[in-house]
Parts: C-alpha cells; structure tokens; sequence
C-alpha cells in the first residue's frame, strides 16, 4: 500500500510541478506588465475574493465532505449509487453555487466595500486611492465567475481521485496559467488597462478547466446529468460535514484574505509585496503538501469505512514523513534564497529592486511557517476522514482568533511583514492543536520512527541552509549578474543545496525503503 501511496504522491507532485512552474511563470509576466503598484494590487484583490471562495465552495470544504462520502458509497453502495450521489450534489451544489455567482457579479461593489475597506474610506474621502476601488469592483465581475467553473472541476476532480485517477486532476491547473499567460502577452498590449486583460484571463482559464475534465468522466462512466437532491440521505451528510468545515479548511485562505484587508489600509504596494510572496510560498505548498493531502484523503476515508485502524494511522504517518522530506528543506531554503530568486524570478518591467527587498522580507515570514502549513494539509483530512468536522473547526477558529491578535500586535510595528509572520505564528498552532487532537483521541501520534526522521531533517536542511548563506552574494552583487548569470547561480546553488540534503540524510540513517517498506501493522 505505501508503495502506491508512493507512486500517486510522485505523480499528483509530478502533474502539480508543471502547474507550479507554470504558475511561476504567469506571476513572472504579470509581475512584469503590472509591477507592485496601485494596478498590481487591485487585480490581486480582485482575483483574491474568488479563490478565496473556491476554497469554500471547491476545493477546501465541499472536497473535504464529499469525499468520504462518495468513499463510503463506493465501498458499500457500488458504482450505481456512486453515480446518483454525483448527479444529486452537482445538482444541488452547483444551483447554490449558481445564485452566489448571480449575486456576487451584481453586487461587487458592495464585496469590495467589505474586502477592500481601506480603499473604499478613501473613496467615500475623495482621495486619490478611491480610484482603486472603483477599479477593483468591476474587475471582481469579470473574475468572479471562475468560481463558477472551479467548483465543477473540484467536484470531478474529488470524482477521479477517488477513482484513483490523479493525473487529471492534478494537471488541470495548468489551463488557468496558460490562459493568463495569453491574456497577459497577447491581450494587455490592446487594452487600456492591463489588469482587465488579466482578469479575462482568469475567467477563460476556469471555463477551459471545467470543460477539460469532462471527457475523462465521460470515459469513466461518471458524468451524469444533475439533479436537485436537496434532501437525499448523502447530499444531507455532505451538508452537514460542510457547513462546518466552510470554515474550518479554509482557515489559512481567510487568514490571508483577512491580511490583504489590513493592507489595503497600509502603503500602496503592500497587497502586492504579499500576493507575489506568498505565490512562492505556495510553490512547496502546493508541491508537497496538497499533492500529499489528495493523495491520502480518499485512502483515510476507506480505510475508516473498513475500521482498519492500523492501516489509517500508517497512512497519516507515512505522510507526515514525505511532507517533512521536503517540507523542512524548502522552508529553510527558501528563507535563505529569498532574495536571489524574487530577484530572479520578478525584477523586471515594472518591478523594482524596492519591490524585491519588500517582497522578501514578506516571504521570509511566511516561511517560518511553511512545514506548519503543510502538516495541516494532512492532519486536518484525518479528522475529515472520520467524518468528524467539528474537531478542526474549533481548532481553526482558534488559530482564527490568534491570527488576529497577531496582527493587531505586529502590523503597527512591522507593517506587512508582520501580517506574514502572524499567519506563520497562527498556522503553526493550528497545526499544532490539530496533532494534539489526533493524539489525545489516540488517532494518531508520531512514531519513534518518524520523530527521529524530523530531527535529522532539521538537522540536515539547517547545515545545508548554513552552507547556502555562507557562499551567497549580497543583493547588489547579485544584480549585476545579469539575468543569465543568476539562472546559472541559483540553479548551482539548488543541485548543491539538493545533494547535500540527501547526502547528510544518507550519512544520518536515512533510506529510502523509510518510504516504501511495508510494515507489519500496514498489512493487517
């Protein structure tokens, strides 16, 4: 079983590598067209309000309460039921979905009043950054529907995985960065205002996604027409699994929307300086943590649906191990590199060096919490598996509340810097509880094995993060390498910083049959 573990989280990280590159690049061009201004940070605030939603309505809560539901229908029902169940939840959720999209496309001026209060004061003042929202408004009606087409490809995409069907899923992503990229180089050269280009490019980008992973259902016999089924015994579970977790799975999404809300209160080019390092931050995020979390949820689901205890806790320990593989070594990497690669990767056109030290010192405080916020991408599903919703949403209003706090103390001494490090301070206890949880109810605890691979980990990224920091340039020097000169750096510095990770793990014990061996617990 670990050995299939093995081979889905290597092809869901595969699949979602291209996306993330992808997804860098599209963040290149746009950093490049619209800079870290005024235009930059109302685009990212448009386009923030509907992924923020998504998380809700697709991939955050609904996937984490459909999924155990159509795994336990599977088991027990066969693949009839499965196909009543996805007819009647697309049905019911997408008429929902439907009406909040109605809505939110009419009313966007009054989301914006709410997401972006700093700039609607200043509009209702007459200042100059009212221009902002009035811009921002009519951009969230262009991006807003995506959440329209996201939600359906979630649904499908939570369809196929259970199905163990990874790949497609996992590729789709990269549609929405291809369309982007489009509308950036081909469409923003024609328009007066680049940025509308851009949230066209978002708006394609969902349609093609939606439709892309039609035909793939259709060959697996799933894609049923939708039907209401408000009241059907699923769609009730799925309901009331959801309505919880709408909250509780999107925790790090809110924390981040609640940090562009303070922002936009704060110096213009701090909504920016947050979106372009918290991309970054998503690249080992998304890499790691939520390839490894698609992965486990439909296996944690069965496994509970078939009372097999020793294979669920097995499971989530094999996965804690993988996300600290390569979780541990991107947090400390990516904290010493900040600056090369934001350079790298962002400074041209528009974008200054300024931008460049603003955006990592951002970055830098987002990665403290890096390895936090992906061990809640799989300790949370094991609640969710078990079909306990509740457990993780007290704990996410708890870190909801600390993130707060922590904003309210740090933002008027470090201004946006300290609404990074509060998401890493309130991400690192919603991890934190989460684990506690899990052990208190005798779920889940670290095994000696995985306890004594963390250490090493540690042990061995923070003496390769040493090496790094000692040979690295300072930013100047750094500058005047020209662009193919720091390609040619940075990717000198990651094959040395990869070796010499896996050498000292080599040296400390470490092997790679740690994630492949099959134990005797696994097999029961």
């Amino acid at each position: 079983m670990s050995g299939k573990l093995l081979k889905s989280g290597m092809i869901v990280s595969f699949m979602t590598l291209i996306s993330r590159v992808l997804g860098l690049v599209r963040d290149v061009i746009v950093a490049n067209v619209l800079g870290a201004g005024a235009m930059a940070d109302v685009f990212f605030m448009a386009n923030r309000i509907p992924n923020f939603l998504r998380r809700l309505f697709a991939e955050g809560a609904f996937s984490q309460a459909f999924v155990p539901v159509l795994a336990e229908v599977k088991e027990k029902h066969g693949d009839d039921a499965v196909r009543e169940l996805i007819a009647k939840a697309a049905g019911t959720l997408g008429f929902i979905v439907t009406g909040v999209t109605l809505l939110a496309v009419i009313g966007s001026p009054v989301l914006m009043m709410l997401f972006g209060a700093g700039w609607f004061s200043a509009y209702l003042d007459g200042a100059p950054e009212g221009d902002k929202y009035l811009q921002a408004s009519f951009l969230l009606k262009i991006t807003f529907p995506y959440l329209w087409f996201i939600t359906f490809v979630a649904l499908s995409g939570a369809v196929l995985n259970t199905y163990n069907k990874f790949a497609v899923a996992a590729f789709t992503p990269v549609f929405l960065n291809i369309a982007m990229i489009g509308a950036a180089i081909y469409l923003a050269p024609q328009m007066q205002n680049p940025a509308e280009a851009i949230a066209w490019g978002v708006f394609l980008g969902g349609l093609i996604q939606f439709l892309f992973q039609l035909p793939f259902l259709a060959k697996a016999g799933l894609l049923v027409m939708p039907r209401w089924g408000w009241k059907d015994p699923n769609v009730t579970k799925i309901r009331t699994l959801m309505i919880p977790a709408l909250f509780g799975v999107s925790v790090s999404q809110i924390n981040l929307l609640l940090d562009a809300i303070i922002a936009s209160f704060l110096v213009t080019g701090a909504v920016s300086w947050l979106y372009y390092s918290d991309r970054l931050l998503e690249f080992p995020l998304g890499l790691f943590g939520i390839a490894i979390a698609t992965v486990i949820l439909p296996g944690l689901s069965r496994h509970y649906a078939a009372a097999s205890e020793a294979a669920f806790k097995y499971t989530l320990d094999w996965a804690v191990r993988f996300i600290c593989l390569f979780g541990i070594p991107s947090m400390m990497g990516l904290i010493v590199l900040a600056e090369p690669i934001i350079a790298s990767v962002f400074m041209r056109g528009e974008f200054t060096a300024d931008d460049v030290v603003k955006t990592s010192h951002s970055l830098i405080a987002y990665n403290t919490g890096l390895v936090a916020l992906m061990l809640i991408k799989v300790l949370a599903p094991a609640f969710y598996a078990r079909q306990d919703i509740k457990t993780p949403v007290r704990i996410a209003i708890i870190a909801m509340v600390a993130n707060m706090v922590f904003n309210l103390m740090l933002a008027p001494f470090l201004s946006y810097v300290g609404l990074a490090l509060a998401t890493a301070m309130s991400g690192t206890l919603n991890a934190y509880l989460l684990y506690r949880g899990l052990k208190q109810r005798d779920i889940y605890s670290f095994s000696s094995k995985t306890s004594w691979f963390i250490a090493k980990a540690f042990i061995a990224a923070a003496l390769m993060a040493g090496s790094l920091f000692y040979v690295m340039p300072d930013l100047t020097a750094w500058i005047a390498l020209g662009l193919s000169g720091q390609v040619l750096h940075l990717l000198a510095y990651f094959g040395f910083a990869i070796v010499a990770y896996f050498v000292l793990l080599f040296v400390f014990g470490v092997r790679l049959n740690d994630f492949k061996r099959q134990t005797n617990a696994e097999s029961k």
